[in-house]
């Protein structure tokens, strides 16, 4: 199984590295455009393939829009993806999910409000955050309530196009035990929306960087603080498995322990599980000693 692990580490950084060149590929691209009309003095055409882009930009925009689900079919959604039975988490296990959060050796203790804070810190075009948001959502309900979620995808020119995916833009979480910290820097067009604050900055800066993560991933989004007391950095499975999916097949997926995508979010899911008990004092019990959650916390 360790060898198996390493493997799918080891795959999840090509990936991230993968996305990491595309997305410079795209800035120098823009970049020699613009140079290339700037020489020329094409004021008119640089104008028009403004407005041609920005016209695309809302099409494509308004497209996406319309196509996530709303209403019922939404209701669906989130009550599947809070509601995956207790059953199946135990069954998946560790399931595919690539290993479990690294542990940070004497940090000093982030907390919020009295309680052991999680800090999350990804963007909605990010496909590994798209990922790492569906384990995240069924990791947090067994700890406490999810209002005003939201639905998007990933980026549509980005690797692992159009990643069907929740948002943490604009919803609020509450629970007993912990206080969840969200901080979705920019949409899925790469336009500004959460600012972190300067605590929430600085302990990114300071744990999302060697010894605390392996250097392929520094500065890796998401990124997933678990009270100073492990980290994520990166997602915790491929959003290979996620390609081409509608937010209903994923959601109606996770209640099947024999579903591929069921064992990538369940099992990532357990992990986090299993890092937020440290964090809550193994409370409650009847999450934090589960076989499949018990077991989990002695690999952290």
């Amino acid at each position: 199984m360790a060898k198996v692990n390493k493997a799918q580490r080891q795959q999840l950084a090509r990936e991230r590295a993968e996305a990491r060149l595309t997305a410079a590929r795209r800035a120098r691209a823009r970049r020699r455009m613009l140079l290339a009309l700037a020489s020329v003095g094409v004021v008119v055409v640089v104008v028009a393939t403004f407005v041609v882009v920005k016209l695309t930009s809302n099409s494509s925009a308004s497209a996406s829009g319309s196509s996530l689900p709303t209403g019922t079919a939404r209701a669906r959604i989130l009550a599947e993806v809070t509601g995956v039975p207790t059953s199946t988490l135990d069954a998946v296990g560790q399931g595919a999910a690539a290993g479990v959060p690294a542990r940070i050796k004497d940090g000093v203790p982030l907390t919020a409000g009295g309680k052991p804070e999680l800090l999350y810190v990804g963007a909605e075009w990010c496909p590994f955050c798209a990922a790492e948001r569906w384990a995240m959502v069924v990791a947090l309900d067994r700890f406490g309530t999810f209002s005003n979620l939201g639905l998007t995808h990933s980026a549509s020119n980005d690797t692992f196009p159009n990643t069907s995916t929740l948002s943490f833009h604009g919803s609020t979480y509450t629970s007993q035990y912990l206080t969840f910290s969200a901080v979705e820097t920019q949409d899925n067009n790469h336009k500004q929306l959460d600012t972190p604050t300067q605590d929430e900055q600085k302990t990114m800066t300071t744990y999302d960087s060697p010894p605390f993560v392996d250097a392929s991933s520094a500065g890796a989004i998401p990124f997933v603080d678990f009270g100073n007391k492990f980290v994520v950095s990166g997602s915790s499975y491929s959003p290979k498995v996620l390609a081409g999916k509608s937010w209903s097949q994923i959601a109606s997926a996770l209640a099947d322990p024999s579903n591929p995508i069921a064992k990538n979010i369940d099992g990532a899911a357990n992990t986090l599980t299993a890092a937020i008990c440290t964090l809550t004092k193994n409370q409650p019990a009847a999450v934090c000693t589960g076989n499949a959650v018990a077991q989990l916390i002695t690999k952290l």
